[in-house]
């Protein structure tokens, strides 16, 4: 269980890194479409422009990796390992508030900023919880006593 435990937030934080690049792809290829004399607006998101597929894709992603946060939350207690259940936790905690400003920077475009700092956050902490589950637990070493 701690292999699956670890290999999931490894996942977490690959999905993190993937949206990372499949928004960035969209915003550029936008720019390039609009650079190059495409107009942007709704019609245009609704027969295809150049990178819409990209954020769909990034919205998406975002539910797979609620999906598997919520996966390891539940591996969490019975991977055995020390702490494990509070950092499964934190990066569903994390994944919860990164889809909340996703979906309120619809309504306000400056909390896009944040948004994109919490997804940050969410790939560090994926990759701690990850890495926690690698160390052996602190075991007490007895040292005898000294015998006359």
């Amino acid at each position: 269980m701690k292999t699956v435990y670890r290999v999931l937030a490894y996942a977490i934080a690959a999905l993190v890194a993937v949206q990372s690049a499949a928004i960035g792809y969209a915003v550029f290829a936008q720019m390039n479409w609009i650079e190059t004399g495409g107009t942007l607006d709704k019609a245009a998101f609704e027969t295809g422009a150049p990178g819409t597929g990209a954020m769909i894709f990034h919205a998406l992603d975002g539910g797979v990796v609620l999906l598997l946060s919520l996966a390891l939350l539940v591996v969490s207690f019975f991977a055995k390992i020390p702490q494990g259940v509070r950092w499964a936790v934190i990066v569903l905690v994390c994944t919860i508030v990164q889809i909340a400003l996703g979906t309120l920077s619809h309504m306000l475009a400056a909390i896009g900023a944040v948004h994109g700092a919490v997804a940050l956050v969410l790939f560090g902490v994926a990759v701690m919880t990850a890495m926690r589950a690698r160390k052996p637990a602190a075991v007490e070493e007895t040292v005898p006593a000294n015998v006359a």
